[in-house]
């Protein structure tokens, strides 16, 4: 294993690779989704590319928030790979429904609630960032070849905002709750309020 820096984040060989497998299969997994095949025509190529700069990459930074504060807090931080879920993505992806759980940060090392929540709460508030920023620009820009874009940028980090602040199980929301309700609740509202305003980009 071979571990690199970059910008003060420390990441390793292994966690290049699996961040990459995951990023990959998730955006081919939706790229068969998006057009219920799996031949490399124009169609299934630009799905594809769709794929990996609307979902591939809230699911990267939302993954990367995690880790960056994770090692801000002195834990050692390191994305691993599903491999099973992401096969289950595929076959799923196949039948019209994707069930996207391509893998998680592992992180070790001791923290105190408040550091848990404000780890916990990275990872969300990046993909409200990206939703707002999609927005904005989708609004700004007006109709062209790039408003499904736009779209769906928006769409898909207000709903991965929402679905990863579910308040309870192993959901980063269980852990932001507990350290603060009105931080949980502001985020929560914000990915509510640009899910509805999704449907105008």
């Amino acid at each position: 294993m071979v571990n690199y820096r970059f910008f003060g984040i420390t990441t390793s060989s292994i966690e290049l690779h699996e961040i990459t497998l995951a990023w990959f299969v998730l955006s081919l997994a939706f790229a068969i989704l998006f057009t219920n095949q799996f031949v490399f025509s124009f169609a299934f190529i630009s799905a594809f590319i769709f794929a990996s700069a609307t979902i591939g990459v809230s699911f990267l930074l939302h993954e990367l928030a995690h880790k960056v504060v994770a090692q801000r807090y002195g834990c050692f931080a390191e994305f691993r790979a599903f491999r099973e879920m992401l096969l289950i993505s595929v076959l799923f992806s196949f039948t019209g429904f994707v069930f996207a759980a391509p893998g998680a940060v592992i992180i070790s090392g001791y923290v105190n609630r408040i550091a848990n929540g404000k780890i916990a709460s990275a990872g969300p508030l990046v993909n409200l960032v990206l939703a707002l920023f999609f927005l904005v620009v989708g609004l700004l820009s007006g109709k062209g070849i790039l408003q499904p874009l736009f779209h769906y940028g928006t769409y898909i980090n207000a709903l991965l905002v929402i679905f990863n602040l579910l308040p309870f199980g192993l959901f980063d929301g269980a852990k932001v709750f507990v350290w603060d309700r009105r931080m949980w609740g502001t985020m929560m509202f914000g990915g509510v309020l640009l899910l509805f305003f999704s449907k105008f980009v």
